[in-house]
């Protein structure tokens, strides 16, 4: 009489991790479209300030701008916002649904983050599986997410700004909403100068996000 199988051994074969998505279809979509449509509301953003700086000695190159002149700016700058608040609702909608967003930035906690910002001075983080992030990228990515909030919510306080008095307030008033709006700009180009940096150190990484492994 032969032997029954266990469930195990009539089980298939487990997938490989290195056969696996790192970075499913919805989120490569998202993120490019987010990523794109930061990138025009920043330089279309650019000639806007120009328009009517907040630090009159201080204004950008007009060749780094986007839309000639303010009316071509304030044009871009609309067209890439419905594009953020759309997508980026159907990224963090898709995020939350799934569990991707605690399962890939939680739980997370400054001990942590302190050790791997020290290993990464140091070069001695690991990048062998680009599914796992290190505490200081998760910091890094959640950061941006509550940045292009802010900057989406500011940028209301300052184009609807009779229509959303309470927000303007909460900004301390227009004119420091206007700062905020600034303020969080900066902090997404500074974001971005360092994410690109390390894609260049780490090139594996653009690959799984425009292929998914």
């Amino acid at each position: 009489m032969s032997t029954p199988h266990t469930l195990r051994d009539s089980a298939p074969p487990a997938t490989p991790n290195r056969h696996r998505a790192i970075h499913p279809l919805w989120v490569r979509v998202t993120h490019w479209l987010n990523a794109l449509a930061a990138i025009v509301m920043m330089l279309s953003g650019w000639r806007i300030y120009d328009a009517s700086p907040i630090f009159p000695a201080f204004s950008f190159p007009t060749a780094i701008t986007l839309g000639g002149w303010l009316g071509g700016a304030l044009q871009w700058h609309f067209a890439a916002m419905w594009l953020l608040v759309f997508n980026g609702l159907v990224y963090l909608a898709l995020n939350l649904a799934s569990g991707r967003l605690v399962r890939k930035f939680l739980p997370l906690t400054p001990r942590v983050v302190l050790r791997d910002f020290v290993a990464a001075l140091r070069g001695r983080l690991s990048h062998a599986d680009l599914r796992d992030y290190n505490a200081v990228q998760k910091l890094a990515y959640l950061f941006a997410i509550v940045d292009l909030i802010v900057l989406v919510l500011s940028g209301l306080a300052i184009w609807k700004s009779v229509q959303f008095p309470l927000l303007r307030e909460l900004m301390g008033g227009y004119d420091n909403a206007r700062i905020v709006h600034f303020t969080a700009m900066s902090l997404l180009a500074a974001f971005l100068a360092v994410h690109l940096a390390m894609v260049a150190l780490v090139p594996r990484s653009l690959l799984a996000m425009l292929r998914g492994r």
